[in-house]
């Protein structure tokens, strides 16, 4: 990997740690067709794998990368299709366990209304992927991997929160490259305070830190509230981080790489069917980028196609894309839009 010393004799490339969930959404196929209606007025519906961490496990296999998850799951059915799932794409589920105490996976309808105006309803009481504890952290499974992704999410509850914790140790002890995608969710968090205290205690272990402007400021508002995102990217450069890469929705990304390069990129123009779902392809996309050994601008074009893709998807799982449908993509779009989509080189200085 050209910006990270990984350890490339190790057989698994990225071990993912979070949550796996359900996605319940409208049916869309040539006989049922649920679209844009309210939440309400829905009445079938198609269950995918959800939840950031699982979705870019299964992202980052359709490239060709071997992927292993660590997370708890429900002991029933719903449990079995996670399980069942990952088997299927080629994802490792030697290290999910299933609740013991009845916890449920947690479930996730979507509406979409129109491609402006879409909306989620949760249900995560009891949630079955915060019940990873320490006892389920095995060190020589982190050891296996030259790359550990912890996912925000992870880090709300106990004992997902300590496991989580514990993971991010080991990894460091055994020379895992860490990447922390900040994956911020409202409604599993009780404070500000608790979200910039456990955000911030993995942000300094991680060599790679992937997030939005917003989850940037929530995992430093205990540090140095309202940094911009130079400012951001060298605090982090300060503690241990590479590449600093912050989003900033429909006005693009830019990554910041520890050697004083700065890359920005805009998004490129798609008919969205829904507002959720292009972070987990602009990850996938982006960390197979950095394995292939791209330069971070070609990283970036990458994460940001796969993520166009995605936002006009039925779902955020079944449709992730290979490689070659990726690139066929921004070709496409190339030839249409030229430079508007291409990775602009940016100052170190540019705020």
């Amino acid at each position: 990997m050209k910006y990270l010393d990984v350890d490339e004799t190790r057989p698994l490339d990225i071990i993912l740690l979070g949550r796996a969930t359900i996605d319940l959404n409208p049916a869309y196929s040539e006989n049922v067709k649920e679209e844009f209606k309210p939440l309400d007025k829905v009445h079938y519906f198609e269950m995918f794998l959800g939840g950031s961490p699982a979705n870019v496990a299964v992202g980052v296999t359709k490239h060709g990368l071997k992927a292993g998850f660590i997370g708890c799951v429900s002991n029933d059915q719903f449990g079995d299709f996670i399980e069942n799932y990952f088997n299927s794409v080629g994802v490792d589920t030697s290290h999910i366990t299933r609740c013991t105490h009845g916890e449920n996976l947690g479930l996730t309808f979507t509406e979409m209304l129109s491609s402006k105006k879409s909306s989620i309803l949760m249900y995560r009481n009891q949630a079955a992927d915060l019940q990873l504890s320490v006892d389920n952290i095995d060190e020589d499974y982190i050891k296996t991997a030259k790359v550990l992704l912890i996912s925000g999410t992870a880090l709300s509850q106990s004992p997902s929160r300590e496991a989580a914790l514990k993971a991010a140790l080991l990894a460091k002890k055994n020379g895992t490259k860490l990447i922390f995608d900040i994956d911020y969710r409202e409604y599993t968090w009780k404070s500000h305070d608790e979200i910039s205290i456990y955000y911030s205690a993995i942000a300094k272990e991680a060599d790679i830190i992937m997030g939005s402007r917003e989850e940037f400021d929530l995992t430093e508002s205990l540090i140095k509230p309202g940094m911009g995102d130079q400012e951001s990217a060298s605090y982090w450069f300060a503690q241990n981080a590479k590449i600093v890469v912050i989003k900033h929705g429909m006005q693009g990304s830019t990554a910041y790489v520890k050697n004083g390069d700065c890359f920005s990129v805009r998004p490129f123009p798609v008919d969205a069917r829904k507002g959720f779902g292009g972070g987990d392809g602009y990850g996938a996309g982006f960390i197979y980028g950095l394995f292939s050994g791209w330069d971070v601008s070609k990283c970036l074009e990458f994460g940001s196609a796969e993520a166009s893709m995605m936002v006009r998807s039925n779902n955020c799982s079944d449709d992730l894309p290979k490689t070659d449908d990726v690139f066929s993509f921004i070709k496409d779009e190339k030839a249409k839009y030229g430079e508007m989509v291409d990775a602009v080189k940016r100052g170190g200085n540019d705020e």
